[in-house]
């Protein structure tokens, strides 16, 4: 039985999108706004030279530094007013995530329903100013010491220079934050996570351009490079299948019976889906992997303890890569039990009246949970580990220019998906007003 989302799929077509005026707004309206963000990616940051902040990030480019100026898209490595992206308001986002399970009262706001998220998006938004503030300045601290071939990175230090780079910096997540949030509410998709896929895509062209240089000098068998596509094409199968798998919970509600007429009886199922925590353990795993070989390359090499763990820690050593398949699978299941609460599912199952067939309402029924959950959550581990692995074997061993890794390819996939998904919504909508439209046209004649 061909699945729901197949169906509608199948039942699309050109007219139907020429004829979905409120979608095709909306399609344009990010469009034009994710064009705003890539123009805003070139401007410069006040009296920075930006060709020592490229030199800097060429020279430590295997660190954090590399990393967020691969989601920014290049804007860290220009030296732009986006250089911070929108990265301070995902991490505020995803502490006061952790908050409200450990905060009574921060809890007690995300079961208050719209209102309560309206309060904890109003929190987020000013720990954004605060992690984006710390951020700002100590990129100006760390600019005003930078100096390259070319001279100094700040040909003008001192309190103007970081007033002034503070303030731009800071306006620029700012400005990134509010943006995502008109693309959320005015046009298609999330607009958070497409502000990060399209700074992860803009470099897409150069990189696939670099490999096939590679393949036209020699330096990579025409085989390998025809193999390295097929292998990305099954990678992304494989991540589209394993983002759409879920394991059904049958939930069955009991018949109650209101004067002479019989409610309920339904019976339906509560999808958990095989990989819960999305890509945050990924980012999180290789943000402290990558703590130590940016702290050695900025303090200047040295033989220090330092020095040594950086070196053990580098792209493709059997220690980072055990590291990082344990911490991906560690976040896997910590971020698992913070967004999903068996025993605040089991309670609100209770409250309207539903059980799972063979298991008892309450505690048992959240035991059941955690034991699905936690299986769920080994497989789903598992499947980003390797996925995130797959990516550093090939650049480690071949030296492959594409600087995709695990964490971008799942942030691509994911959002693409998630915005085919609304389009696909809105389709349906449409289709199903205009059947309402011409019923009531039927019915007045």
């Amino acid at each position: 039985m061909a699945s729901a989302a197949e169906q509608l799929t199948s039942s699309l077509s050109l007219g139907v999108l020429s004829k979905a005026t409120e979608l095709k707004k909306r399609i344009w309206f990010t469009l034009g706004a994710l064009v705003v963000y890539r123009l805003g990616s070139y401007i410069p940051v006040p009296g920075v030279d930006a060709s020592v902040m490229t030199e800097m990030l060429q020279q430590h480019g295997g660190g954090i530094l590399g990393m967020f100026n691969m989601f920014s898209g290049g804007a860290l490595g220009r030296m732009t007013v986006f250089a911070l992206n929108i990265m301070p308001y995902i991490s505020a986002s995803i502490i006061i995530q952790l908050l409200t399970a450990a905060v009574p009262s921060l809890e007690a706001l995300k079961k208050e329903g719209e209102q309560g998220r309206i309060r904890l998006n109003q929190y987020s938004r000013y720990l954004t100013v605060l992690i984006a503030f710390f951020q700002s300045y100590g990129i100006a601290i760390g600019l005003e010491s930078m100096r390259g071939s070319f001279g100094a990175a700040v040909p003008n230090p001192g309190a103007m220079f970081l007033f002034t780079c503070v303030i731009t910096l800071v306006g620029g997540t700012m400005f990134l934050m509010w943006l995502g949030e008109q693309i959320t509410a005015r046009g298609v998709g999330n607009g958070t996570s497409l502000i990060i896929m399209a700074g992860i895509v803009a470099n897409l062209p150069n990189a696939i351009a670099s490999l096939l240089q590679l393949g036209a000098t020699g330096a990579l068998s025409p085989v390998f490079v025809i193999g390295f596509f097929v292998l990305a094409f099954v990678v992304i199968g494989f991540i589209v299948f394993m983002e759409r798998a879920y394991r059904r919970v049958p939930v069955q509600y009991p018949k109650r019976q209101v004067g002479n007429r019989m409610f309920g009886g339904d019976s339906t199922h509560m999808p958990l889906k095989i990989n819960t925590s999305g890509v945050i353990p990924p980012i999180f795993a290789s943000s402290i992997l990558l703590i130590p070989a940016t702290i050695a390359g900025f303090s200047g090499g040295g033989t220090g303890w330092l020095t040594f763990l950086a070196s053990q820690l580098g792209h493709g050593t059997p220690a980072y890569m055990a590291l990082y398949a344990i911490l991906i699978i560690f976040f896997a299941y910590f971020y698992t039990a913070v967004v999903f609460n068996p025993e605040e599912t089991a309670d609100n199952l209770k409250k309207y009246g539903g059980f799972i067939p063979g298991i008892r309402p309450g505690t048992a029924t959240a035991e059941y949970f955690d034991y699905v959950l936690t299986r769920l959550t080994t497989v789903g581990g598992i499947y980003l580990a390797a996925v995130c692995l797959l990516p550093e074997l090939l650049i480690s061993n071949y030296n492959l220019p594409f600087y995709f890794g695990g964490t971008s390819i799942l942030i691509v996939v994911s959002v693409t998906m998630d915005t085919v998904t609304q389009i696909q919504s809105h389709l349906l909508a449409h289709q199903y007003e205009g059947l309402i439209r011409k019923a009531r046209v039927r019915n007045r004649r």
